[in-house]
């Protein structure tokens, strides 16, 4: 928790009830404040002397993954478990999601706000920018789990104690990168149903958070199989087709994944920002991302080595590019708002299908002038 002194007893004391009455197991409460100024530290020391059950662990540095790498490394207990300090996930689930680990029926039991079967109350903004990023990490990581970002996960210790050294982050994307790590171990991880609660006074910034979110997402899909786009078989007369065929499919791939980072950080700025900025800013970061890409996709293409005098720069490639999606998105948002009004459901969908016409548009300035082939280089005269 962040500065939450008004609050915590509240909460602590709700949960230490829960356990004491209706959970069959043996519980110990640790509140892990972390790096708060106002005060939670004192109020999470007094509980932990007043209350039996509950430890407090004050951290002087910010940080959730931190918080939580360090909380589980001291622990003792079997299953190590979190869940935020709003209680926004029913204490309902709690049994189900612990008693999956403790069951043999898996490792990893993660809470899902996006499964069948869960219930939440939020605005349209966060859902929006809950499923999107959902969509960005199943796609861009190749997840099956639903919900990575959901405060209410439990994992059984030893298993922790074997990933936490393999997780790098210790802000907010820990939890994904925890979740992904464990799949690609092939540790067995269940999703529990839960019913949630939006907080409105939460403090995270989730502009920020969305683009370390998304860093976050660059570095693991850079980790993971490094030679993944390049062919299988050498080159031989017929594969400047084939070599093009791959490519049509990884191209698509990356731009349904900057297409949906945009929504996740259009939807993020656009009550921040209003829709004009949200929508340059978005685009900027996603065109980044997107060339620098389609540039590494070029350069492994065993058919299309880039290198042909001429072509222009890279700066140059992203201010042509930039300025043919800012203008299709500009043009889209703002027929949307004559339409309609302004509304975030609104900006956000017309901006998107102004983002899938100028991805075609990009793949054939690509292909065709930014990172075009070069022509095969002539062999070895023959030997008469």
């Amino acid at each position: 928790m962040y500065n939450e002194a008004s609050t915590l007893q509240a909460s602590i004391t709700r949960l230490r009830g829960y356990l004491d009455e209706s959970f069959p197991f043996i519980t110990v409460v640790t509140i892990a404040d972390n790096g708060s100024t106002d005060g939670t530290g004192l109020v999470a020391q007094r509980l932990a002397s007043t209350i039996d059950g509950v430890q407090a662990l004050i951290l002087a540095r910010k940080g959730r993954g931190y918080a939580l790498r360090t909380a589980w490394s001291a622990s003792e207990a079997e299953v190590v478990a979190y869940m935020d300090v709003d209680l926004s996930t029913s204490l309902s689930a709690l049994l189900p999601l612990v008693g999956s680990v403790l069951s043999g029926h898996s490792d990893l039991a993660v809470g899902t706000r996006l499964a069948r079967g869960s219930r939440v109350v939020r605005g349209p903004r966060r859902e929006l920018i809950s499923r999107g990023y959902s969509h960005v990490v199943r796609l861009s990581l190749r997840s099956r789990v639903s919900d990575f970002q959901c405060g209410f996960k439990a994992i059984r210790r030893e298993r922790a104690l074997q990933i936490l050294p393999l997780v790098d982050d210790d802000e907010w994307f820990f939890d994904t990168e925890l979740i992904v790590t464990a799949e690609r171990l092939g540790v067995r991880i269940s999703e529990t149903p839960v019913e949630w609660t939006d907080d409105p006074s939460s403090s995270v910034d989730i502009v920020h958070t969305a683009l370390d979110d998304l860093h976050g997402i660059w570095r693991m899909a850079r980790r993971r199989e490094p030679g993944r786009w390049r062919a299988a078989t050498p080159a031989v007369a017929d594969a400047p087709s084939q070599a093009s065929a791959e490519q049509l499919l990884s191209f698509a791939g990356v731009g349904i994944l900057s297409t949906l980072s945009y929504l996740l950080l259009f939807a993020a700025a656009w009550s921040a920002f209003g829709p004009w900025l949200a929508n340059a800013v978005a685009l900027l970061f996603c065109t980044l991302v997107n060339t620098a890409l389609h540039r590494s996709l070029a350069h492994r293409s065993p058919a299309d080595k880039v290198g042909v005098t001429g072509l222009p720069s890279f700066v140059t490639v992203i201010a042509v590019l930039y300025g043919v999606s800012l203008l299709a998105t500009t043009g889209a948002v703002a027929v949307a708002n004559l339409l309609a009004g302004p509304s975030l459901v609104g900006d956000a969908f017309a901006a998107s299908l102004a983002c899938c016409v100028a991805a075609l548009l990009r793949f054939s300035l690509l292909r065709g002038w930014a990172f075009r082939p070069s022509p095969p280089s002539p062999g070895p005269a023959p030997r008469l």
